[in-house]
């Protein structure tokens, strides 16, 4: 009796393991001419699913997986086929749209100018604003939300913030963890931070996301602040704007297809300049020009207000109306109304 419960659990553990395999999802191994050398370096380049192989070039791949044109055309030409990436009806896109989630922001002004359950996964969020106008707090206050239970808020996961000014500090997100009264150390162990100090380790970086979520981290939310700092140190000049646009432009792309595989959240803070041809308004721009506004899927801009409030206003979204709202900082976080002292 014994001994056919044991075979009986066998089958049904190897015909677990068949369907598995059989209906699981499909992996870089599977593709013709793609050995465990090929994927190595692949992975070492940020590749580590079939979507990511699916939209580079053969070059790219040829030269990344050290393959020839031919087999690098037809591992890619596989992957396409795999991924089935035609097209789909509308109803079939809202039903897939449906695995979104929501990251509340702390305040109530704040997530009703996003729609009212603060910022999305497969998006990229983008605020800017001259210096002190809070774009850092926000940032600071979505690492400790992501935590929250879904009920709450949250996503129930963990973020990782990437500093490109020397601007994290531990004794804020201790602050701000007080508001939910949770363990501030066991939140700050859910925060992965690195401190980029150029460009190349600011890309690098995002590359390192990828594997860390496939080595079983719960990363729900990316923290980018800011996002064109060393852009901006590092080419300067007409001269090397083209350069730059370009890179910022690359690298903007590898975020969204960051975000849309693996369903998280991207926040970046932008930097301002002012712009002289602007005669009459406010003549702060966001840097970056059109490459970033394009890229970005919200876009907000902060601004002192009166009494000690920030303004924030919604100028760009694919399905929000332009809005505007108030909110104040305070030790706890965001909030509607004026902390009292």
């Amino acid at each position: 009796m014994v001994k056919e419960t044991k075979d009986k659990t066998k089958q049904d553990k190897s015909s677990k393991e068949k369907k598995t395999e059989t209906s699981g999802e499909k992996k870089l191994g599977d593709l013709p001419g793609i050995g465990p050398a090929a994927i190595a370096k692949l992975e070492a380049a940020g590749i580590f699913d079939l979507m990511g192989l699916a939209v580079i070039s053969p070059s790219e791949l040829a030269e990344m997986a050290g393959l020839g044109g031919a087999a690098a055309r037809k591992a890619i030409q596989a992957a396409r086929k795999m991924m089935d990436l035609g097209f789909i009806d509308g109803f079939e896109y809202s039903k897939k749209r449906k695995d979104i989630s929501y990251i509340t922001l702390g305040s109530v002004n704040l997530d009703n100018l996003l729609g009212g359950r603060g910022i999305e996964s497969k998006a990229i969020t983008e605020v800017f604003g001259a210096y002190g106008s809070g774009k850092t707090q926000l940032g600071l206050c979505l690492a400790v939300n992501v935590q929250l239970p879904k009920e709450k808020g949250g996503s129930n996961g963990k973020a990782v913030y990437i500093d490109t000014e020397g601007t994290f500090r531990p004794e804020r997100i201790n602050q701000l963890s007080e508001k939910y009264g949770a363990n501030p150390d066991k939140v700050l162990k859910n925060i992965f931070v690195a401190r980029a100090f150029n460009s190349d380790h600011q890309v690098l970086l995002v590359d390192k996301i990828s594997e860390m979520i496939k080595n079983g981290e719960q990363i729900k939310l990316v923290v980018i602040d800011s996002l064109t700092a060393h852009f901006r140190a590092e080419f300067s000049g007409r001269g090397q704007l083209a350069d730059r646009q370009q890179r910022l432009n690359r690298y903007l792309h590898n975020l969204m297809k960051l975000a849309e595989q693996h369903n998280l959240a991207i926040f970046v803070t932008n930097q301002v300049m002012s712009n002289p041809a602007m005669m009459f308004g406010d003549p702060t721009t966001a840097i970056g020009g059109n490459i970033v506004g394009h890229a970005s899927t919200f876009r907000i801009y902060l601004r002192r207000g009166r009494k000690g409030s920030r303004v924030a206003k919604l100028i760009d979204s694919p399905n929000l109306p332009d809005n505007e709202t108030i909110f104040f900082i305070s030790q706890t976080g965001l909030n509607d109304e004026e902390p009292k002292e």
